[in-house]
């Protein structure tokens, strides 16, 4: 286990501002391109290893389930022993395992690399938004969230192309390959800017029970939710075990009081539920153009990354509002523009095209990214020392739980009353979470 150097050099603030932030925006730019790029790759895949879909979707799930699972193990971790040791960790085991990917002659090979890189890419992701609370001044937090919203958006709108153009051409072993290039990159930027950890603190250790405990709860969750609806009664099973565990533990991986602040509870939850709106999104969006209006691959291609590219230019404008205007304020404003286009997209007559679905989405994904950069700053801007990295790990962790939760569940109401019904809930569960931005602010 890591353990941090308590002779390490003082804390500082780093010296080189723009590549430090260049640094944290790598380590979240490449795990979205890590799921973005590989879902194109499944049909290459199935042919490569002569597997059906149900084998080769593993490729997905392994490196979800990993991500998702060990999120707030994660989190602890870098707050106990040290947030630039793990951080570095894990973006070296990411571009390993990416090696790992690329060079897999089995499917199972495959499968335990993705695995692996997910285990990277929680590191990197919940590490990165604690850093920004810890390194960046209060003034800009907001500006420092966009970016790294704009550089997640990045990496969702560019992985299909990209990934499309690498296995028309070298194949789709340099999917995996790509990300040791950007690995290193971020490798180096961070060893040279990241400040120096703190040290551990005394008394303080890590909840093994209750992390694996939650990592079994979390995983029969999000596979109750995609693959087999019974294991969500362990999922329910688990939580109680979990909340009993971590009542009674010295170090609790979550202590259950830090959920008695209402502020921190109600973002937990609003992200949880525009991250349900947003899965509807990419889940039912690509149905609805290809199935409901008949339009071909390439086209639903087109019009399906129109909606994170308007994220990524968006990200840095919306955090810079969220610096001038204030995080509470911008947060529902972002939420009330998502129930906009929301509700916009549910009374459209599908008469009207694929106009009729992107336009209003155009106005759902700057509300996101408005959101998003505002709640991540609400939350982070005073969050105490020792744990910034497991709220990092939690808002991460909410907004993961309702992609999966929205995918289900969306995508089952899509698929027993259409799309008007589909974003009606949508706009309900948007209409929910902006009650409860007016009872934080």
């Amino acid at each position: 286990m890591m353990t941090a150097n308590t002779q390490s050099a003082p804390f500082t603030a780093p010296t080189a501002p723009v590549a430090l932030l260049t640094a944290l925006a790598l380590s979240m730019l490449l795990p979205s391109l890590a799921v973005s790029s590989a879902n194109v790759a499944l049909p290459a895949l199935t042919e490569a290893f002569g597997a059906g879909f149900a084998q080769v979707q593993w490729v997905l799930l392994a490196y979800l389930l990993a991500t998702t699972t060990l999120i707030v193990g994660a989190g602890r971790l870098g707050d106990l022993f040290g947030r630039r040791h793990l951080l570095l960790g894990g973006i070296a085991l990411f571009s390993v395992a990416s090696v790992g990917g690329a060079l897999a002659q089995s499917l199972g090979w495959l499968i335990a690399a993705r695995a692996v890189q997910g285990l990277g890419a929680a590191a990197m992701t919940v590490l990165t938004m604690a850093f920004v609370g810890e390194t960046v001044p209060k003034a800009r937090t907001g500006s420092a969230m966009g970016l790294l919203g704009t550089m997640s958006a990045v990496g969702t709108a560019l992985g299909p192309s990209l990934g499309g153009l690498l296995i028309a051409g070298p194949g789709w072993r340099a999917i995996f390959a790509l990300n040791l290039p950007l690995g290193l990159l971020a490798l180096v930027l961070a060893w040279r800017t990241l400040p120096a950890d703190r040290p551990r603190q005394k008394g303080a250790g890590f909840d093994m029970p209750g992390t694996v405990l939650l990592a079994m709860t979390l995983a029969a969750y999000a596979l109750g939710m995609t693959l087999h609806p019974g294991l969500l009664a362990a999922a329910a099973v688990g939580l109680a075990l979990f909340i009993g565990v971590e009542s009674r533990a010295a170090s609790p991986l979550l202590n259950p009081a830090q959920f008695s602040d209402r502020a921190l509870s109600a973002s937990l939850a609003m992200n949880a539920l525009v991250s349900t709106v947003m899965a509807a999104t990419l889940v039912v969006g690509p149905f609805h153009l290809a199935q409901g209006l008949g339009l071909g691959a390439a086209t639903v291609g087109a019009l399906m990354s129109v909606g994170p590219l308007v994220s990524a230019f968006s990200g840095v404008p919306a955090g810079r509002l969220v610096d001038r205007c204030g995080a509470r304020r911008m947060a529902f404003i972002g939420l009330a523009a998502m129930a906009l286009g929301c509700a916009v997209i549910g009374l459209l007559p599908t008469s009207l095209g694929a106009g009729g679905y992107v336009g209003p989405l155009v106005i759902v994904t700057p509300g996101y990214a408005l959101f998003q950069a505002a709640n991540n700053t609400a939350v982070m801007a005073d969050v105490a020392q020792d744990q910034r990295g497991v709220i990092s790990a939690l808002l991460t962790l909410s907004r993961n739980l309702g992609l999966v939760t929205g995918a289900a569940a969306l995508g089952a109401v899509f698929a027993a009353a259409g799309l008007q019904i589909a974003f009606a809930v949508a706009t309900g569960l948007v209409l929910v979470a902006l009650g409860l931005a007016k009872r934080a602010r």
